[in-house]
């Protein structure tokens, strides 16, 4: 035993950089904190006193183990948003999806190994509405000695969008569920958890980003908030894009970024004034009748060097409703498609599937109006199991759920265009069922119903391929002769646009129960989910592992 001992601590002196980067691990204490913002306070739920909360620091390749520690009164889960999972779904995170929920003053370890991705993802809560609070970044760095395709930069800095309720978020949902309502919208928007001064709290202060002039600094951005996409800019300075979701993009200068929920952005900001100070801005994008907090959360950039009492230079910000704006931006991305970084996209497809994404109307006897607005995926209105659906696939049990969710509509309809008289939807835990390694297109198709609306669709457990994207409904005929077959972004969360479609491309080669929604909290609430199977391929290596002994039980 000794003379093992001896050999290791030999190793670990001759090759340190392969022994620090094998194996990262982290404690979350989940517990509550009272916060001040908005000139109030108010406990929250948070990871180790903090919200936003720590960020995990790790490599490509690194195997990762989090202690989750459950300290508050609350049921939790934590899903790492954008991490492939390949084999490990029970990591995964979704309450009742992959996992029963980490009770009151249990524990569970998230064991994964981060395999062939590298940039900036986030973390965050994944049950109720405790994500409002529970979030905080991934920071993958690629393999030692292996550069970014750019140059390196100066600096690198975090930066976490979100929204923040006055209120206590759980009440907020649950008096809408109970009332058949919309929930309130929230109070502010956050950058890096403050608001900066508003008009109701003007002596609040905000984060600063310190510059020094010549400087190229990468900015992480990530959108934390729970059901408002934002704008970003920053006054007199423009951001050169270079990744979005942990994948790489062909370089391009922007004054105005555009950022959903669960997306992540990288971009290089030159420091190239000698001085002053520059406000930074996270601003609505709503382009449909939808109720949403105005509030824009402020920033600054500060140059080293200059008072503090010093004039910030402003910026203005696009109209909520800049449509123009926001599909600039997301027509300018492309894959980096490179030999090193070469964009596999499925030239061929085995399973063709058009989902209708939108909202319903279903009776509710209890409710203010005898009826609840609801949400849906191909009419289905999704209901959570109390038995985590990953443990029923694993374990074979019957009567948790059903494979036949649609492929199709069950009802076509002129989805964008005039409703459809019945507005209500199905209810059930219908998942869609896919062979090992095969391939998938999904056209995710809005409707007009109550109101047209922009839906950021997430998809756990893949990469994928946004081939096209479109206004009205989706023409199978004529819209995939647009499709860019060649260099589409490639990412884990994509905004289906008010009135229009959105067709991702991806690869079922990782064997478990993935879930689709939309990563607008509301939308998710109301029902707007689904999941997929994906069946074991040949042999271990495209099998599913079998569940850690610490799984918790429901």
């Amino acid at each position: 035993m000794e003379s093992w001992v001896q050999v290791l601590v030999l190793l670990s002196c001759l090759f340190p950089a392969f022994v620090e980067s094998s194996v990262r691990e982290f404690k979350f204490n989940v517990v509550m904190k009272t916060a001040n913002r908005l000139c109030s306070s108010k406990p929250i739920v948070t990871v180790n006193g903090r919200s936003p909360g720590p960020t995990l620091h790790v490599r490509e390749d690194d195997t990762v183990l989090v202690k989750v520690v459950n300290h508050v009164k609350y049921n939790v889960s934590i899903h790492w948003h954008g991490i492939r999972q390949l084999r490990t779904g029970w990591a995964d995170g979704p309450a009742y999806i992959t996992q029963c929920p980490i009770q009151p003053g249990q524990s569970y370890v998230y064991n994964f190994t981060i395999t062939g991705q590298r940039g900036t993802l986030l973390w965050h809560a994944h049950i109720l509405w405790l994500r409002a609070t529970v979030h905080g970044a991934i920071v993958i760095l690629p393999k030692r000695g292996v550069p970014y395709p750019f140059p390196a930069p100066h600096k690198e800095v975090v930066v976490i969008l979100g929204e923040w309720w006055k209120s206590d978020t759980e009440a907020v949902i649950n008096q809408a569920l109970k009332s058949g309502l919309a929930p309130n919208v929230s109070d502010a928007h956050t950058i890096n958890g403050h608001p900066g001064p508003v008009s109701s709290c003007s002596q609040q202060g905000g984060f600063t980003l310190p510059v020094d002039s010549g400087k190229t600094y990468m900015l992480r951005i990530i959108n934390a908030a729970l059901n408002e996409e934002l704008f970003f800019k920053i006054a007199g300075h423009q951001m050169k894009v270079v990744e979005v979701d942990a994948v790489y993009t062909k370089p391009f200068k922007t004054t105005t970024i555009l950022i959903a929920p669960g997306q992540t952005t990288n971009v290089l900001v030159k420091a190239y004034r000698g001085t002053g100070k520059y406000l930074v801005a996270a601003s609505p994008f709503m382009d449909s009748p939808i109720a949403i907090d105005n509030m824009t959360a402020t920033a600054t950039l500060h140059y080293s060097g200059t008072l503090s009492n010093s004039a910030t230079t402003l910026t203005s910000t696009p109209p909520k409703n800049a449509t123009p704006v926001a599909s600039s931006f997301i027509d300018s991305l492309r894959s980096l498609n490179s030999n090193k970084y070469p964009a596999k996209v499925p030239l061929k497809v085995d399973h063709s599937l058009l989902f209708t994404v939108g909202l319903g109307i279903n009776p509710c006897s209890t409710c203010v109006n005898g009826s609840r607005v609801v949400a849906d995926i191909n009419n289905v209105s999704f209901v959570m199991p109390t038995t985590a659906l990953l443990q029923a696939h694993f374990f074979k049990l019957s009567g948790v759920f059903t494979s036949d969710f649609p492929g199709n509509p069950p009802v076509a309809f002129n989805y964008t265009g005039t409703p459809p008289t019945n507005l209500g939807t199905m209810t059930g835990t219908r998942l869609y069922r896919l062979p090992y390694n095969s391939t998938v297109q999904v056209v995710l198709q809005d409707t007009g119903i109550i109101a047209p609306e922009n839906h950021p669709i997430h998809l756990h457990g893949f990469n994928f391929f946004a081939v096209g994207r479109g206004l009205g409904n989706f023409n199978s005929k004529k819209d995939t002769k647009k499709f860019n077959l060649v260099d589409p972004v490639e990412r884990n969360t994509i905004g289906v646009p008010s009135g229009g479609w959105t067709a991702i491309r991806f690869r079922a080669d990782n064997p478990g129960v993935w879930f689709l929604h939309c990563h607008l909290e509301v939308h998710t609430s109301w029902g707007l989910k689904m999941a997929f199977v994906v069946d074991n391929g040949k042999g271990p290596s495209e099998s599913l592992l079998p569940p850690p002994s610490d799984l918790p039980k429901c």
